[in-house]
């Protein structure tokens, strides 16, 4: 099993919409990255455990956690002329895009970022790092149990 930390606009998809969502489960959509693409398509298995991140709020910070529920699959929104996650170049025998299904395990209380920066044990966590803007990223086995037993 691997161990993620998934960023979400709380204005798009928040944790109290996934758990009102059928099945407490979403399409992982409208990742425009190469890398974090790469992380769903290579690496995702069903049953990975997901931190579930809210970013770009007034306040980031874990907001609950989750699990991989179906391995990766074409991103409807590429083809959508409508959507923002639009691109010309997808096609559906050739997309570039994909996403993961991803299901509620609990909302927990909010972990904020200033929070997670305070534990040495956490210093190594991507989303510390400067630069890192990737909203998909793995972290540790014991980052997340580290982080779980805080939550």
């Amino acid at each position: 099993m691997r161990y993620w930390l998934m960023k979400s606009e709380p204005s798009d998809v928040s944790i109290d919409d996934l758990a009102n969502f059928p099945n407490q489960t979403v399409a992982w959509y409208g990742i425009r990255n190469y890398q974090a693409r790469n992380f769903m398509r290579d690496q995702m298995q069903v049953g990975d455990a997901v931190l579930f991140y809210h970013s770009s709020c007034d306040q980031p910070g874990i907001a609950g956690l989750a699990r991989v529920s179906r391995l990766a699959y074409p991103d409807e929104t590429q083809f959508d002329t409508a959507s923002k996650y639009f691109d010309p170049k997808a096609t559906r025998e050739t997309p570039r895009w994909l996403n993961v299904d991803v299901q509620l395990v609990r909302k927990t209380r909010l972990m904020p970022l200033k929070e997670i920066r305070e534990y040495p044990e956490l210093a190594q966590m991507r989303i510390l790092q400067r630069g890192n803007r990737l909203s998909i990223t793995p972290i540790d086995p014991r980052e997340y149990e580290f982080i779980v037993g805080k939550l």
